[in-house]
């Protein structure tokens, strides 16, 4: 049975390890989180949008990054919204497809229908080797579309069908997860001061 003492324990435990992760990651995916940023801002600057994709925790961080882009990430320096659409989030569509010819091509049929040439899509899956992002991923260089994918180490079937891998290192999906967000607000952050500039009252 778990007493109090080895709970927090394990919690500090935890936290230490994120923090290793984060620490490398900091060094590791720098230059690729700021040649994502750069393609993201460009697209935004001819009107184009942001598409995102990925499974589980990942979908949730779809939707978390996109909100970040259409609301703001930092409510001290409040900016026109910017056109992020995560493709996890409509349940009908998903159901339906993926009920009636499965799931590898849910993505990729969503980036087929609002996927315009100057868009980019961002695909997130820690293996690197969700058949379903890698798909997605495919059918938006067909279409004119730039590719970032976020994975982790090994970067997985993904890293070669992207324009930018950001590769987080290490093998835990925990700890991928929770520096695919981190790097996510700081990917978000570049493309704000691409477009906006400079603001002193931001963090």
């Amino acid at each position: 049975m778990l007493d109090e003492s080895s709970a927090r324990d394990a919690v500090r435990k935890h936290m230490l390890c994120t923090a290793d992760v984060h620490r490398s990651a900091s060094e590791a995916c720098g230059e690729a989180i700021a040649a994502a940023s750069k393609l993201i801002a460009e697209s935004f600057e001819r009107d184009g949008r942001l598409l995102l994709c990925g499974n589980g925790g990942s979908a949730a961080d779809c939707q978390h990054i996109a909100a970040e882009f259409v609301s703001t990430l930092n409510q001290s320096f409040v900016r026109r919204a910017l056109g992020a659409i995560a493709l996890t989030t409509d349940t009908s569509f998903l159901t339906a497809n993926a009920n009636d010819f499965g799931f590898a091509g849910v993505f990729s049929r969503q980036v087929e229908a609002l996927g315009r040439v100057g868009d980019v899509l961002i695909g997130i899956t820690t293996s690197g080797n969700s058949e379903n992002v890698i798909r997605a991923a495919r059918t938006a260089r067909g279409i004119g579309l730039k590719t970032v994918g976020m994975t982790g180490a090994r970067g997985g079937k993904l890293a070669s069908e992207v324009d930018v891998c950001v590769r987080v290192p290490s093998d835990s999906t925990q700890h991928i997860q929770e520096s695919h967000i981190a790097l996510a607000h700081a990917l978000c952050a570049l493309v704000e001061r691409r477009l906006f500039g400079e603001q002193d009252s931001r963090a």
